[in-house]
């Protein structure tokens, strides 16, 4: 048999299937059972099916180099699921809940009373010298107070089997549609398994994003005009901005598509003339969405697009601004916030943060950077950010520069011993390193998808989960166990 239980180690860190040698978790039980008793062919004839699928059904992203430009390549996939208990996951989900709609009540007060900054909460320089504080937002009021519709929140989990909020990402996250087409994939592959397991279903999203997207129409009809706007097929989510305008039978637009009347409301160029749009889901970051406020050179946007939204005249999700709190700095505020604007104490933990603005916190992170994993403000996708302990001499020593030369820009973090699941390494298992993203929806209420996008990082001992820097991925199985 290929795969031994008994041989598996877990090392120090939690593992999300097995506890202790040869000892699955309750809720893996039956399927540790079932992979167990598969043999080399039998585990080689499933991965290809896998492969096949992926290669079928066109899932793909693209990795930018400077050698060879932007590449498509097969989206990175693992046929062993991570598995987490219903009545565990329905704490995360309160959780998550309770943190978005602080989040979104923090960032309509920034751009509104900002009650915050008077109370002190959060210093007024952390706003004033954020990257996505945008001035052009005051006093803007979008429908139900959400800014942030569509959140992506990373969770982590350490060697306790504590969860963490990694992140929360606010602005544009991506990822969602490979949760989806992850559950595709292996249902395809194992689909004796969903007959005989309660796993939670995962494909109601596209509706529920519909849904909440239809909320947001400024015109009362049935069928309001939705489209999604991408930058275009170069953009590294395009795969994810084609797959949801199709599943929500929504246009798949770029801005040239778009035009702004003289009326200030949004007109979309068809065959027929120009059709009204009542809501767009954009895919383009605040920089690119409209020339006439932001960069003037960008070909992406549509000029006249904030006029028509503050206007009242079209809905837009995620709302520009709301990446003022996508911010590490404010991140390590966040329980502050939930605090603040809740009156609850935070649910799910931040992972302990250091704030290189405050001076004996810098000085901290500064004398034992070997030990920490500094992050800029906002950068994404793992780039720019140093991993202490894996780090050389000279890269810790260019960071401290860094850090001395502005320390607005960066936070630090203690290494967490990240968990790890079994992963298929030549038809072994061996443990590799994972986080979750869940999705959140916001409108007149909030939900929060079944499980997530769990990323692995495939290399032995990284923590590097990023698929754009050799990551991959499995499905994540919500399983309810006391239905079985």
């Amino acid at each position: 048999m290929a795969i031994r239980w008994g041989n598996y180690a877990t090392g120090p860190f939690y593992d999300e299937l097995i506890q202790g040698r040869n000892k699955p978790r309750e809720a893996a039980k039956s399927l540790c059972s079932y992979l167990r008793d598969l043999s080399d062919k039998d585990i080689e004839e499933y991965k290809v099916a896998a492969s096949t699928a992926i290669h079928v059904m066109g899932i793909t992203f693209t990795v930018y180099t400077e050698e060879e430009g932007s590449i498509d390549r097969a989206w990175p996939f693992d046929i062993i699921p991570r598995i987490i208990d219903k009545k565990e996951w329905s704490q995360i989900e309160l959780g998550l809940k309770q943190r978005v709609k602080a989040l979104n009540m923090f960032i309509d007060d920034l751009y509104n009373e900002q009650k915050i900054l008077d109370a002190g909460i959060v210093p007024e320089d952390i706003l004033t010298q954020s990257k996505n504080f945008l001035p052009e937002c005051l006093g803007v009021k979008p429908k139900h107070g959400v800014w942030a519709h569509i959140c992506g929140s990373d969770l982590v989990r350490d060697q306790h089997g504590t969860v963490y909020v990694l992140e929360d990402n606010l602005r544009v996250p991506s990822g969602v549609s490979y949760m989806l087409e992850n559950r595709h994939v292996m249902k395809r592959v194992f689909p004796d398994m969903f007959e005989k397991h309660n796993i939670l279903p995962v494909d109601d999203y596209p509706s529920e994003l519909y849904d909440m997207l239809c909320q947001l129409s400024p015109r009362k009809t049935k069928q309001p005009e939705i489209v999604v706007l991408t930058p275009g097929i170069y953009n590294s989510a395009y795969f994810e901005h084609a797959y949801l305008a199709q599943q929500m039978g929504a246009e798949l637009v770029v801005g040239s598509d778009l035009v702004v009347g003289d009326d200030d409301i949004v007109y979309m160029r068809t065959v027929e003339g120009l059709a009204r749009v009542d809501v767009i889901y954009r895919r383009i970051d605040d920089a690119f969405l409209d020339p006439e406020v932001f960069r003037e050179d960008s070909m992406l946007g549509v000029p006249g697009l904030m006029r028509a939204w503050k206007a009242g005249n079209v809905g837009l999700a995620n709302a520009p601004g709301a990446g003022v709190a996508d911010d590490k700095v404010v991140y390590a505020f966040v329980p502050d916030i939930i605090r603040f604007y809740l009156n609850e104490e935070p649910l799910l933990p931040n992972v302990p943060t250091y704030k290189c603005i405050n001076k004996d916190e810098r000085d901290y992170v500064i004398e034992h950077i070997d030990e920490m994993v500094v992050k800029p403000a906002n950068e994404s996708g793992g780039y720019g950010m140093l991993i202490g302990p894996h780090a050389t001499k000279a890269e810790r020593e260019k960071f401290v520069r860094l850090i001395r030369r502005d320390p607005r820009n960066y936070v630090a973090q203690p290494m967490l011993l990240l968990s790890t699941a079994p992963t298929l390494i030549d038809n072994k298992a061996e443990a590799r390193h994972l986080d979750l993203r869940p999705f959140i929806l916001s409108g007149s209420d909030i939900s929060v998808t079944t499980g997530g996008l769990t990323r692995v990082a495939m290399r032995k001992g990284s923590t590097v989960v990023n698929s754009s820097q050799g990551g991959g991925s499995k499905d994540t199985w919500i399983v309810d166990m006391e239905d079985e």
